[in-house]
């Protein structure tokens, strides 16, 4: 049965009124990259609370020392490094889970928000004891630190890239420590690795898998989200 000349015209102001749908594949990516900065804006936060956290049980003990003049926040630590401390955790975040990609092995090992959580506790303790348990020497200490941080690795990664750049982070970030404390950025009370102390590329190994992990986490959930819509388009 033919259609009418006006019948046809309706049909086709219908169509032309209803909303064009992005295809899939730009979809895809404008999603994709809102989750990402989302991800950042996140983990860039999560270090912040983190470095407040963390730099305040290092001041109290006596661990680091700032200038009286850089003595601005409220938890007494220098201005400058809760924001790096953030940028720094939303780059590691965000890189964990884009190597991961690179290298086609998608981390599988304990993918829940419970473990992640008990992850960063850990991270906590180990910086905790760095500041308040008393050893004998700093060898000792530095060596419980070394034997705590790989078993954090262990416990709650268990991935070759996750090991591989923790010990890159770890390197990169005493190197930074290093420099900054030659140049009376701020100081570290009785120093034995040059400049710093020498445990301190462990706390810097552990905050790193802790970051990493929370990044994966996210990512996950990114993964799922995206999924799910996938699936009801």
């Amino acid at each position: 049965m033919s259609l009418k000349p006006y019948e046809v015209m309706a049909e086709t102001e219908e169509k032309s009124s209803e909303p064009k749908k992005c295809g899939p594949y730009i979809s895809s990516i404008t999603t994709h990259g809102m989750n990402f900065v989302i991800r950042g804006i996140v983990l860039f936060f999560i270090g912040v609370f983190l470095a407040l956290v963390l730099n305040l049980l290092q001041i109290q003990r006596n661990v680091t020392l700032f200038p009286p003049d850089v003595i601005t926040s409220i938890f007494s630590s220098a201005w400058w490094v809760p924001p790096c401390c953030g940028t720094a955790s939303a780059a590691i975040g965000l890189l964990y889970p884009c190597m991961d990609r690179r290298l086609g092995e998608p981390h599988k090992f304990k993918r829940e928000w419970s473990s992640v959580m008990r992850c960063v506790a850990v991270f906590v303790g180990i910086n905790h004891a760095s500041a308040k348990v008393d050893f004998a020497n700093n060898i000792q200490l530095s060596l419980t630190l070394a034997a705590l941080s790989i078993g954090l690795w262990w416990t709650f990664d268990r991935s070759r890239s996750g090991f591989g750049l923790g010990i890159g982070i770890a390197f990169l970030a005493t190197l930074v420590s290093q420099l900054l404390v030659y140049n009376g950025v701020y100081q570290y009370t009785s120093p034995d690795f040059l400049y710093v102390r020498s445990w301190l590329p462990c706390i810097f190994f552990a905050g790193g898998i802790t970051m990493g992990n929370i990044g994966r986490q996210l990512a996950m959930y990114e993964c799922k989200v995206i999924a799910e819509k996938s699936h009801q388009d």
